[in-house]
């Protein structure tokens, strides 16, 4: 009873500071004229507008619950001195500036905005620029983070940070976000129960997306495009991938999407177009594969090993330089009812699949694997006869590991 009463109690101080709130306007002419003194002389729960204008400064720390709004996109120029904006309170907004010049240092993750510690904080319609790293959530939760560009400038991956980072924090929204020329666009690292959606991540050094030990997260509707090796899922479980596109992530050591020690995940919709490998695939279990299109790929998928009980059904492959590769003659996973535009069988009785079973895994994709110079043999008589005398009595490709009911058409949904 007396929880009830103290609840009650907090509820209402906390609205009637809120009726009470002020609003400060900053601008060069203003009775205040930078940021870091509108914070230091605000009130909980009081509103900061930032007209147009430079405002060189840094290390600007909010430590009480505050809405800062910036007109016409006011620039904050942290003249590479630090980190430029810190939020430390719960209940924390901010919108509408353009943030650049972010401290480089060796020893300091130097961010333009950071969020420590905090929850129920929104940080959108910010434009990013200069920087070290771009918008860093630590140890945060409840929060939202969405129509922000974070544009950086990244030549090398020892002295670049990340675009957007979440390190133990969860519940995160990130949305509508452009991140390109970091490290890493999106990190996330413990970070669970998190939503990333409809964001454009390109041109960036290492990763477009990358999961480290993070559960139960969403990442759907998303373009991964032209980044140093697209995609990195590692050491993580009950992951939804979901309507992505994974594109032009091309290299010798490149793929659209990584999956290391992933389990009970579900990859659907997504589509996979001209990567050097779409999926790359390590010590992955229980792994829905459904309505992904993967077309023009060097590899569709490559499955390193270690990989059980993962299902394969109803998706498209299309036209690319292999569809399979399988570094192992045991199988135990499933492909069926998919289509692939290698399949050249018949269906007699019209029903929309082939009679006969669809053989994915080509003897010169195993030959590849071991011996990559051979590649360039890739479109010559003598591979075709010796994948055929593979496809008549496999020897060194899974027996097993066949699609008993090829489509005849594409998938459609």
């Amino acid at each position: 009873m007396l929880s009830k009463r103290l609840f009650f109690f907090l509820s209402i101080v906390c609205s009637t500071m809120q009726n009470q709130a002020q609003t400060i306007q900053v601008c060069e002419s203003c009775s205040v004229s930078s940021l870091k003194d509108a914070v230091n002389q605000a009130k909980a729960f009081d509103t900061i507008i930032v007209q147009k204008g430079t405002y060189k400064e840094y290390n600007i720390l909010i430590n009480k619950p505050l809405t800062i709004i910036g007109k016409d996109y006011p620039v904050i120029d942290g003249e590479l001195k630090g980190e430029i904006i810190t939020i430390i309170s719960d209940d924390v907004t901010v919108d509408g500036l353009f943030i650049i010049n972010v401290g480089t240092s060796y020893t300091e993750d130097y961010a333009a905005i950071r969020v420590r510690k905090s929850k129920n904080f929104v940080i959108k319609n910010l434009v990013l620029e200069k920087l070290f790293f771009g918008i860093y959530i630590e140890k945060s939760h409840h929060g939202k983070v969405f129509h922000n560009k974070v544009i950086g400038d990244a030549i090398e991956e020892y002295n670049s940070g990340n675009g957007i980072q979440l390190w133990y924090s969860h519940h995160i929204e990130i949305e509508n976000n452009y991140v390109e020329h970091v490290r890493d666009g999106i990190y996330l690292e413990f970070s669970d129960d998190c939503l990333i959606r409809n964001n454009v991540s390109a041109l960036n050094l290492r990763y477009g997306l990358h999961f480290m030990f993070s559960n139960d997260d969403i990442y759907q509707y998303n373009t991964f495009e032209n980044n140093g090796a697209g995609v990195a899922v590692m050491f993580s479980k009950n992951i939804k991938m979901l309507n992505n596109t994974f594109k032009e992530n091309w290299g010798t050591a490149s793929y659209g999407m990584l999956l290391k020690e992933i389990n009970d995940a579900e990859i659907i919709g997504n589509t996979f177009e001209e990567n050097t490998i779409g999926i790359n695939v390590e010590g992955s279990n229980r792994i829905i594969y459904k309505h992904n299109n993967f077309k023009h790929n060097g590899w569709a998928i490559k499955v390193r090993g270690a990989c059980y009980a993962n299902q394969f059904t109803e998706n498209n492959f299309l036209y690319n330089s292999f569809d399979l590769a399988y570094n192992s003659k045991i199988n135990d996973n499933v492909f069926d009812g998919n289509y692939w535009s290698n399949y050249t069988g018949y269906d007699l009785d019209k029903d929309g699949v082939g009679d006969v079973p669809y053989r994915p895994v080509k003897l010169f994709s195993f030959i590849v694997n071991r011996t990559p110079e051979t590649i360039i043999l890739l479109r010559s008589m003598f591979i075709d006869i010796i994948d055929f005398s593979e496809k008549v009595s496999p020897v060194f490709t899974p027996d097993n590991l066949l699609d008993n009911n090829p489509l005849i058409k594409k998938v459609t949904w």
